[in-house]
């Protein structure tokens, strides 16, 4: 067994080819994700886009908070919650859009 022994975080582990796993980290974290329509397979580039895929499944705009951008589905406890500005959006926000419009959404990895 060979490698390198990193502490992080309180934590000792091997590691047996640093080299590769600081690239491969690097390369995974710079890589942006895109949140796709999986019926019509287009690219959400704005919340027009967006508010307009997610109104014709149900949705409505929310206008509670100033800072978000929110929709809730009439007759369920369900609400998505986004950051003002588009440019903000994150990963986690496109998931939270997935799993509460399940097979109409995806989101991938940007080529």
């Amino acid at each position: 067994m060979s490698g390198v022994w990193v502490f992080k975080n309180g934590v000792v582990r091997l590691v047996e080819n640093p080299g590769a796993e600081a690239t491969e980290g690097s390369r995974q974290g710079s890589r942006k994700k895109v949140l796709i329509h999986t019926p019509s397979g287009e690219v959400i580039n704005s919340y027009a886009v967006l508010e307009r895929k997610l109104s014709s499944l149900g949705w409505e705009r929310y206008y509670d908070d100033p800072d978000l951008l929110q929709f809730h589905k009439r007759f369920t406890v369900h609400l998505i919650s986004l950051p003002r500005d588009f440019n903000k959006l994150k990963s986690m926000h496109m998931y939270d859009i997935v799993v509460k419009n399940k097979n109409s959404f995806e989101v991938r990895d940007n080529m």
